[in-house]
């Protein structure tokens, strides 16, 4: 008999449609099923199965850990940026590089595919069932933008992937016929660039159906793909010994590009990533969020850059995942949240100082580093002195502050009071350190004699706050560090002297934090990708000497607007003149693109499509010139913290930096990381999947 094909009500267990191994058990309908001619003749059955598909998407939200992986699907500990792309670390155990996922998306990624394939061979059969032409084709949009996302997920992991553009019969006895080898990596980035072309064709301006993708967001998504398709054809090539290679079992190109075609390749995907993009920008359907945003009004650009990561109306917004309370919720301010508001957890994202140095208006050595002495350097001259440590980032550009809980800042009606310890000694004070180099990296305060020479102590710092340490100051009690942090060995706190403030809900009520009990939507594509996608594919274009592929664009004069619009709605400096078809110009797009989309799990993708994380290439790790030495030798690199400490001889602040020296032992990269390696069960037991080379 053949077997019938169904759709599960929504809790109770899923087979059939959704895994092939189901198929026997699906020879006869149940009551608690809902077949095909019931599930696809309605538009109410469509939308519950839409409904299904994107509640699988392997959308990177509040519910993605990098360490996990897509399956794991839960909040537990949620945090943003520690899986060593320098945006922040926390506590030891979840700072891990980003070279793979304890839960590998392949099989599950498949089966999703293989539920969009069905979705868009099976509707055609029931299209006189829809009056609307225009729904008929959005629902069917809606099941290539699907194929396509996941397509675009596992191929940024591991390359080359099966290309499933049908559904495979099950058939126990001809296992073969349900096998489908890997494509090469451009077929992949090709076939990536064709389903999200098809979805912009057949998806409506408008959805219809609530947070499903419109015809931009396909376009937005297809903007982001090819982008990174472009990145990957490029500086593959300028990874030693060329990173590509064909697998063991077919001779497929599974990774990498044929000797000579990278250049044309890289061409072409930047071409469709800027003609994408601005067909976005030329709608005029999208602008970026500037509600309560005023000229020359630093408190209202803060204001503007917290408010919209909560506003649902916001023009910005292109493609949300929305969640609500009690039904549908996440654990960001519960394990985000500074100290105060401890609910089981705290301090999960504590931004570095090397990640807040990218922001205009700090006070720098020559360098470019904070600057935390009157001399020429961390070790030369004394502190300097500050009222509080706040005071030090005045002039700091307002999206900075909207972005990261500064040490004495204000958030949810508190000052979040971020000390490192107590010195007692005389004024001047001068550097505790001789060498703060890498070399270094491992010296902690607690091994300075200050802090050792108990009969003669000037420094008092605590481990953790059930070990405080006391000091009488003004001749009152002091408990050495703040109440927020700085425990530099607890790993519930700030561990480095910053926390997150982007989207943490700011009116929590201390009771109203706990797990599970966050609502804020996540957006996962907004204008300001877009704007950055058609700066970096127009720079790079230019760079190759391509004309524009959009008829009567200059574009690096689009590039130029564009990065100057996303500056100016973050307070910060204007471009002093037009972008170059440079490395420099190309630089300031990727330099405004980490300090734009940080915490938005862009980052950690960005690094590898550059090919910087690796030892020789880490010099542009920021999107800037930066010498790799302060970050690492080696492959294994760190980041850099910022410690308030208190001067009793002065009552005033002085700060000082160091590497993360406790918690975690720093992040390794390697050249063969920029691709994951294919699930070794799925290798194994399969004639067809290639491993990576060289695996």
């Amino acid at each position: 008999m053949k077997a019938v094909r169904t759709f599960i009500i929504l809790g109770l267990a899923v087979c059939g449609l959704f895994s092939m191994s189901c198929a026997d058990f699906l020879d006869r309908p149940s009551k608690n099923k809902v077949t095909d001619s019931e599930l696809m003749s309605s538009v109410s059955g469509v939308t519950v199965y839409l409904s299904r598909l994107y509640s699988l998407m392997p959308f990177e939200d509040f519910k993605y850990t990098a360490k996990w992986g897509i399956p794991e699907r839960n909040s537990w500990l949620g945090a943003f940026g520690i899986e060593g792309t320098g945006e922040a670390v926390n506590r030891e155990g979840e700072c891990v590089s980003f070279t793979n996922e304890n839960q590998p998306y392949w099989s599950e990624g498949l089966t999703l595919i293989h539920d969009a394939n069905h979705l868009i061979e099976t509707l055609p059969a029931y299209r006189e069932n829809f009056t609307s032409e225009s729904l008929y084709n959005e629902f069917v949009g809606q099941g290539y933008f699907v194929r396509a996302f996941v397509f675009y997920q596992m191929a940024r992991r591991y390359g080359g992937i099966p290309l499933v553009k049908s559904q495979i019969a099950y058939n126990p006895d001809m296992p073969d016929e349900m096998e489908v080898s890997r494509a090469s990596e451009e077929e992949t980035w090709d076939q990536i660039c064709s389903d999200f072309s098809t979805a912009a064709e057949l998806l409506p301006e408008e959805s219809t159906v609530h947070g499903s993708a419109n015809r931009y967001a396909a376009l937005a998504y297809k903007a982001e793909a090819m982008l990174y398709a472009g990145s990957v054809a490029k500086y593959n090539e300028t990874v030693p010994g060329r990173l590509t290679g064909v697998g063991s079992k077919t001779g497929v190109r599974v990774i990498g590009f044929e000797p000579g075609k990278s250049a044309e390749l890289s061409r072409k995907w930047f071409s469709q990533s800027y003609e994408a993009a601005r067909e976005v920008m030329q709608s005029n359907r999208y602008s970026l969020y500037r509600n309560s945003w005023k000229p020359d009004d630093r408190q209202a650009q803060y204001q503007n850059m917290v408010d919209m990561w909560r506003d649902l109306s916001s023009p910005e917004n292109i493609l949300v995942k929305e969640y609500s309370y009690p039904t549908v919720t996440h654990g960001i301010d519960a394990y985000s949240s500074p100290y105060y508001w401890h609910a089981p957890l705290a301090g999960g994202t504590c931004p570095t100082l090397d990640f807040v140095e990218l922001f205009d208006g700090l006070p720098r050595y020559a360098d470019g580093q904070f600057r935390t002495t009157d001399g020429n350097g961390y070790s030369d001259g004394n502190y300097l002195m500050y009222d509080s440590p706040y005071d030090a980032f005045a002039d700091a550009e307002p999206r900075l502050r909207a972005y990261v809980i500064l040490p004495m800042d204000t958030f949810r009606g508190r000052t979040i009071e971020v000390r490192a310890g107590v010195y007692t000694g005389s004024s001047p004070v001068s550097p505790f350190f001789t060498d703060y180099s890498y070399a270094t990296a491992s010296e902690s305060f607690f091994n300075l004699p200050q802090f050792e020479n108990k009969s003669a102590q000037t420094l008092f710092m605590s481990n953790s706050p059930t070990e405080p340490s006391y000091v009488t100051v003004n001749g009152e009690k002091w408990e050495a560090n703040g109440s927020a942090g700085l425990w530099i060995a607890y790993g519930e706190s700030t561990v480095n002297g910053f926390h997150l403030r982007k989207w943490l809900d700011p009116d929590k009520k201390l009771s109203d934090i706990g797990e599970g009990k966050s609502d804020q939507p996540f957006i996962l594509m907004r204008y300001a990708d877009v704007l950055l996608a058609a700066a970096e594919a127009g720079v790079e274009l230019s760079i190759a000497g391509v004309e524009s592929p959009v008829e009567g664009d200059d574009m690096l004069a689009v590039a130029t607007a564009a990065i100057n619009d996303i500056r100016e709605r973050a307070g910060a400096d204007l471009l002093a003149g037009s972008l170059s078809a440079d490395e420099q110009s190309r630089n300031i797009v990727r330099k405004e693109r980490r300090k734009e989309l940080a915490f938005e799990h862009k980052s950690k993708w960005d690094i590898r499509r550059w090919r910087v994380a690796h030892e020789e290439a880490r010099r542009g790790f920021w999107g800037e010139e930066r010498d790799p030495l302060l970050t690492g030798s080696g492959s294994v690199f760190k980041f850099r913290g910022l410690f308030p400490f208190y001067s009793t001889a002065t009552g005033k602040y002085f700060l000082d930096t160091r590497f993360r020296f406790s918690i975690d032992p720093g992040f390794t990269y390697n050249i063969l990381d920029y691709y994951f390696a294919i699930p070794g069960g799925e290798v194994s037991k399969s004639s067809y999947i290639d491993q990576q080379p060289n695996r």
